[in-house]
């Protein structure tokens, strides 16, 4: 069994933010793949499915992203899921916009998410990590992930979300280098990325 974790802020006001694109992911995943309706459990939100031959559960923790991983830890405790089968959809600044990087453990680069996930079931999950681009400036960084996408965003984004739930059953596997490759070539094919784009920010 696999946990798949989306993380965003609830309610209406913080729906379309930047940092809510993991809910966006999780809630493509849902749609596409014929989960369950969504019920509330575990401080968050969560659906059921499978993906291939894997039973996969689908959670959006609703107690603010910086508690994230109370919700987390929550749900892996109920269904034994250990820390290798968590993936957690996240928003990366320091990748460009629609850029994927999928990774395990590691740092958490200064992400409230992350670092409350990490703090409950330590640091050995896999982190989908979903390019927002960077504002520039250290100081914009807060608004910058708290504010809605912009019109022009709208559909790389949903090319983006589309891309991930067409080829989530390869993440349920563990062939993560394949799911990245698979959805780098769904937004190059739309023109989003280009062919000599390695993604990570320099500097």
């Amino acid at each position: 069994m696999r946990l798949f974790v989306g993380l965003g802020n609830p309610g209406a006001r913080y729906a379309r933010n930047r940092h809510n694109i993991g809910f966006m992911a999780v809630d493509e995943i849902a749609r596409r793949h014929g989960f369950s309706p969504w019920r509330r459990r575990f401080q968050g939100e969560t659906s059921e499915g499978v993906l291939g031959t894997e039973r996969v559960i689908l959670l959006k923790p609703t107690t603010y992203m910086n508690e994230s991983g109370r919700s987390v830890q929550e749900a892996a405790s109920f269904f034994k899921i250990a820390p290798g089968d968590v993936t957690v959809f996240q928003d990366e600044l320091e990748l460009p916009p629609g850029k994927v990087r999928v990774k395990i453990g590691g740092g958490i680069a200064g992400h409230n998410g992350l670092r409350s996930i990490s703090a409950h079931i330590g640091n050995e999950y896999r982190r989908v990590r979903l390019g927002i681009g960077h504002p520039g400036v250290k100081q914009l960084v807060h608004g910058h992930v708290l504010s809605d996408f912009s019109k022009a965003d709208g559909e790389w984004v949903a090319t983006l979300c589309d891309a991930v739930a067409e080829h989530a059953e390869l993440l349920a596997k563990g062939t993560d280098a394949t799911f990245a490759n698979r959805v780098h070539l769904a937004m190059q094919a739309k023109g989003f990325l280009t062919k000599d784009d390695n993604g990570e920010k320099q500097g």
